[in-house]
């Protein structure tokens, strides 16, 4: 079980960092959410977004993150 427990520390460690960058960065990044692509139906009642582009974006780049990580280690 001690691997588990270094993989969730892991994970919380990367979890605070996103949070503070987007905290600290988070009038930065208006565009985000608003690519070319980016699905967005609005009515009277009713609202519909589906971020595709920006799915596409973050996917990129943690495949890219994750790769270059397993090389270093």
């Amino acid at each position: 079980m001690q691997p588990i427990g270094k993989y969730i520390m892991i994970a919380g460690i990367a979890i605070v960092v996103i949070g503070l960058v987007v905290w600290l960065a988070g009038d930065k990044l208006d565009w985000f959410g608003n690519l070319p692509g980016d699905i967005r139906v609005e009515h009277k009642n009713f609202r519909f977004y589906m971020p595709i582009t920006s799915m596409i974006l973050i996917s990129v780049l943690l495949s890219l993150l994750l790769w270059v990580f397993r090389r270093l280690f």
